[in-house]
């Protein structure tokens, strides 16, 4: 079904394969193209592979689903992505927020996805991030292993996956072959907001000690 969560606003949608269904999910279609156009809020779960466009013009709403077709999180401003299979081409085209994880299988992510306006990173462990990364443009405020952790195990629990399953019984192999799909505007962006939160947290503070130097000259002055 194309469209599929178009512009969901909150809850969570889950499309899983039937009980009976004795397919491997990261080979078999189970929704549309263009699913979760424009969604907002709210979460969905997809057991099974996408068709085109998946996640275009996402805001802010939180996805996994276990492969997509071409131009996977095209424009994308916000939210969170979770690939747990193979892409198609063109993934992140003018992708500006937000940030995917794509477990990438066969090693070939990077020539599949546009890189003109994201970075492609490691998936490090939550220790290696706090001591390399400054936590003013982490995502979401969280590092990226418990993010993606909770992820799967929120995508095993509603559609039974195996693919999350597996992932998870084998964490640290698994983690090391995620790659972090980070807009480079979001990025700065999310830099620039800390350094005006530090400057106004510092601004206060300056005036209060001037007015103390002031008052300290003005008694000088007065018991002269």
């Amino acid at each position: 079904n194309d469209y599929t969560g178009k512009g969901l606003s909150g809850g969570r949608v889950i499309v899983r394969p039937s009980i009976d269904f004795r397919g491997d999910p990261t080979r078999n279609i189970i929704i549309g193209n263009t699913a979760l156009y424009g969604a907002t809020t709210g979460e969905a779960f997809f057991g099974g592979v996408a068709g085109e466009r998946f996640a275009v013009r996402l805001s802010g709403a939180t996805a996994v689903v276990e492969g997509t077709g071409d131009h996977g999180c095209e424009y994308m401003t916000g939210g969170t992505v979770a690939v747990l299979g193979r892409t198609g081409r063109n993934f992140a085209a003018g992708m500006s927020g937000g940030v995917a994880y794509v477990y990438d299988e066969d090693g070939l992510f990077a020539e599949r996805c546009n890189t003109a306006m994201v970075s492609l990173e490691n998936v490090l462990s939550a220790r290696e991030q706090q001591s390399m990364v400054d936590p003013s443009v982490w995502h979401r405020g969280q590092s990226d292993e418990a993010q993606l952790k909770k992820l799967l195990e929120d995508h095993n629990r509603w559609t039974g996956s195996k693919r999350a399953r597996d992932l998870l019984d084998n964490w640290e192999a698994s983690r090391s072959r995620f790659v972090k799909v980070f807009p480079i505007e979001y990025k700065r962006a999310l830099g620039e907001i800390a350094a005006r939160k530090a400057a106004k947290a510092q601004a206060p503070a300056e005036p209060k000690a001037a007015a103390a130097k002031s008052g300290r000259v003005a008694g000088a002055v007065a018991a002269k």
